[in-house]
């Protein structure tokens, strides 16, 4: 009797606005297609490496970039447009083609109409061409974006898994949805309405589409970036979620159809090969390399140069909402005060709505050398994580947050506000045990962000050696904790029981001893 043929292998579809670094074996011009704008081009890119290299069968859906996958398009010769077109990568890249994409010089839009119009765009080529093309028997979808397709896809019967990464949301309507090539009415029961619609008629004219709620509402099984925010959304925390969204995500959550998983840094962030660096260092040699990059930073900034001084950096974007940027401003002039004979400064390289009353300050007390306000610039950022002794984020909800995760590879204890993924990633430093990674608040407010800095002050003025100590452990263990590779591995055992079988054939001792470990 013949064997049984063996199962069709799962072929994976993500679908994601921005991606990065993919493996070259996934097509021509595959490390060419970089479009990153967040942590999500990261995430995406590392879980399709993984998949990949797994030898599972993995599909992308992006945008077509044209500009930011090959420079200035305006300015190709007809024959270079040709090449660039008889290069594209074929086989597990698909690229979803618009007009609307291909002169962009960012991945998203600051006007709100725009913005919908990329991303209906994007979803059109992926419901109309890449879905029927591939044929998933799961689709990853990422954010309000790509919000529609896990209604298309349990209306086709694919499995889908929607990731949370932020809780912003937008509304639209089926005519507008229809209107861009989608044919909605082939799954608008499965969609998320801000009303109740009586009939599709009635829906269509009358009641608006909540996009990141459908997401949530349609998917098989969802996760958000972070445990504890997770949690947090659930148990009723956090009045900017909007009610939609809590509601959907409790009802998964209560369904046990939800999970955290964590992101990780760009893995360029590395203090060992990271370009931006006065001198580039490991845990093994930290204390040389954090001195040569701090004097470095003061330099730059006009600070004072001392390679005693105590720097805090804030990384992120001057945004009272939700990063507590008034928790600084509110006693940045006492802590310097305070310790101004220990040399504490503050570097600051980031925008946003905050950032004129740290000018203001530093004009108004004369701060100019202990405090130093700048532009976010990527190489600038580089070099303060290097140059930084702490790194401030206090922020009033966190759906995960990088810094906090970057700075300690470089070297830098985070002081954080125990929420969401800064909860899940910094724990209380312990020198007498040799444990935890930085200093962590638990109410929101000036007085409790002033305590901890005073712990970081307090940590800063133990001998040296002691010092050294905990922050090359430190460094080591945030290489092994804040990886992609242990992020794909928690997507996958997820893909993996949404599926109920492995990615790829193994040999049965071998699939028994790396089954994926239950998520629910």
């Amino acid at each position: 009797m013949p064997p049984a043929p063996r199962p069709e292998k799962p072929r994976i579809l993500i679908v994601t606005p921005e991606i990065t670094y993919l493996p070259s074996g996934m097509g021509n011009l595959s490390h060419k297609l970089s479009a990153k704008a967040g942590g999500l081009a990261d995430v995406s890119a590392s879980l399709v490496s993984s998949l990949f290299e797994l030898g599972a069968d993995v599909h992308v859906a992006v945008p077509n970039y044209r500009r930011l996958f090959h420079g200035d398009v305006f300015n190709l010769h007809e024959k270079e447009l040709k090449k660039y077109y008889e290069n594209l990568p074929s086989t597990n890249i698909h690229l979803a083609e618009d007009r609307i994409f291909y002169y962009r010089e960012r991945v998203y839009s600051a006007n709100s109409d725009e913005a919908m119009r990329i991303a209906l765009a994007f979803q059109r080529e992926v419901i109309n061409h890449i879905v029927p093309r591939v044929r998933p028997h799961l689709i990853h979808c990422n954010d309000w974006m790509t919000a529609l397709i896990p209604a298309m896809a349990k209306r086709r019967g694919i499995k889908s898994l929607f990731t949370v990464h932020n809780i912003h949301t937008r509304q639209t309507t089926l005519k507008e949805i229809e209107d861009s090539g989608i044919d909605a009415a082939e799954f608008w029961m499965n969609l998320f309405f801000q009303g109740h619609p009586h009939s599709y008629d009635h829906a269509r004219s009358h009641v608006p589409v909540d996009l990141l709620t459908s997401g949530i509402f349609a998917a098989h099984f969802i996760n958000t970036v972070s445990p504890k925010f997770l949690q947090e959304v659930v148990d009723g925390w956090h009045e900017v979620v909007p009610d939609s969204v809590r509601a959907e995500l409790q009802h998964k959550f209560h369904a046990q159809c939800s999970a955290g998983i964590l992101n990780a840094p760009d893995p360029s962030y590395h203090p060992a090969t990271d370009d931006s660096l006065a001198l580039n260092f490991t845990a093994d040699n930290a204390a040389e390399g954090k001195v040569a990059n701090k004097l470095a930073l003061q330099r730059e900034l006009h600070l004072r140069e001392d390679p005693n001084a105590a720097i805090f950096f804030w990384p992120s974007r001057l945004d009272p909402v939700q990063k507590g940027p008034e928790l600084l401003t509110n006693i940045l002039h006492q802590i310097v005060s305070d310790y101004w004979d220990r040399d504490l400064q503050v570097v600051v390289v980031a925008n946003g709505p905050h950032e004129t009353h740290f000018h203001h300050i530093v004009h108004a007390f004369n701060l100019h050398e202990r405090v130093a306000v700048a532009d976010f610039d990527e190489r600038l950022s580089r070099l303060a994580y290097a140059g930084s002794d702490y790194m401030l984020m206090p922020s009033l909800f966190e759906p995960c947050g990088l810094p906090q995760m970057t700075s300690p590879i470089y070297g830098g204890l985070p002081v954080v506000h125990a929420t969401g993924g800064l909860y899940d990633t910094i724990r209380p430093l312990d020198v007498a045990n040799s444990t935890g990674n930085g200093f962590r608040f638990d109410h929101y407010g000036s007085d409790a962000l002033r305590w901890a800095i005073d712990r970081a002050m307090d940590f800063h003025a133990l001998p040296a050696d002691v010092r050294q100590r905990e922050i090359a452990r430190i460094m080591r263990e945030s290489l092994v904790e804040f990886n992609h590779a242990k992020v794909a591995k928690d997507y996958i055992a997820i893909y993996e029981q949404m599926l109920a079988r492995p990615l790829v054939e193994k040999e049965a001792g071998e699939a028994q001893k790396s089954a994926p470990a239950t998520v629910l």
